[in-house]
């Protein structure tokens, strides 16, 4: 019996997760699911390409909590045995999808699951910048009693660039505080805005919000020329990625008053490194990526990552990328 179960362990695939920090699969309840399989979790992010290689070098599978570990050609060459990345997130930039293609390697991700709490922290921002609530709470704490001239946002324009799940529950949240919502995204369909070019996106909008998914399409699609087309009064929001706005532009906007004020949860480089200019800047609020966040998204979308792996080996359909 003993030499049988030996046996049935060895085709138990490796499962690998190289970057649980800070955790949320170990001590979520989705965890549990992975109990029947030969899981090795680290609790600390890779130092660089190498450490990832060196966690991951042995694995058939790896569920891919953190978008810091990236895993580009060189990596996936080195790691004959891989055949499935099961990203927790719907972001895919992290991973190079044409080298893993060709080296057979699945890639999934967990659509969907953070839509509605993306949607509200979008919402959050666009609120927070409006009514100055990060300045004027500063001010009252020192004894101050502003009477600053906010926004009012009902009747004014949101628009959207991209509307996938996150940008059709922005669209709601906009509309559902009186807003007319204009967008611009590769394939407009259905009733989700008012569609309009891109470039009209940023004359018309109030509230410009991106919620395009980072690719090759969409690196540094957002640049000075568009925001010199923005309103002096408009805000600016991003909840998606932060390589898709040339950030040295949207600084100079923010420095010279070119638009009125931004949100941002997401960075070209994170966390944000010591010394950013984003700083200094009185008319940004700044969040850490944590927009979709929340415990119930948490849950939901490690659930999901998991059903991925457990349907890659059961040879079932999955939420597939490659």
């Amino acid at each position: 019996m003993a030499v049988f179960a030996t046996q049935i362990a060895l085709v138990i695939p490796r499962i690998v997760i190289p970057d649980d920090e800070p955790s949320v699969m170990l001590p979520s309840i989705a965890y549990e699911k992975l109990t029947p399989y030969d899981v090795r979790i680290y609790s600390d992010r890779p130092s660089g390409p190498e450490d990832l290689v060196d966690r991951i070098a042995d694995a058939e599978i790896v569920i891919n909590i953190r978008s810091t570990s990236r895993f580009t050609a060189e990596v996936l060459e080195k790691c004959p045995k891989l055949r499935l990345i099961s990203i927790w997130g719907t972001g895919i930039d992290n991973v190079d999808l044409a080298a893993a293609k060709i080296r057979g390697i699945r890639v999934t991700n967990t659509p969907g699951v953070s839509a509605i709490a993306v949607a509200e922290h979008t919402l959050a921002l666009i609120m927070a910048v409006a009514k100055q609530i990060v300045q004027v709470d500063q001010q009252v704490r020192q004894g101050k009693w502003p009477r600053a001239m906010v926004t009012q946002l009902r009747g004014k324009t949101l628009g959207l660039i991209g509307t996938g799940a996150i940008g059709r529950e922005v669209a709601k949240l906009g509309r559902g505080i009186g807003m007319r919502v204009l967008a611009w995204t590769f394939h407009p369909q259905g009733d989700a805005a008012e569609w309009v070019g891109f470039d009209d996106v940023f004359r018309q909008s109030d509230v410009l919000s991106v919620h395009v998914r980072q690719s090759s399409d969409t690196v540094g699609l957002i640049r000075r020329e568009h925001f010199e087309l923005m309103k002096p009064r408009a805000i600016f929001i991003n909840t998606a990625r932060g390589g898709i706005v040339k950030e040295a532009d949207l600084i100079e906007a923010l420095a010279t008053n070119r638009i009125a004020g931004a949100g941002l949860d997401v960075f070209a480089n994170e966390p944000l490194r010591p010394g950013s200019p984003f700083y200094s800047l009185s008319n940004v609020v700044l969040t850490p990526h944590s927009a979709g966040i929340t415990s119930e998204t948490t849950e939901a979308g490690l659930a999901l990552a998991i059903e991925n792996v457990i349907s890659f080996l059961a040879g079932q359909p999955m939420n597939v990328v490659v």
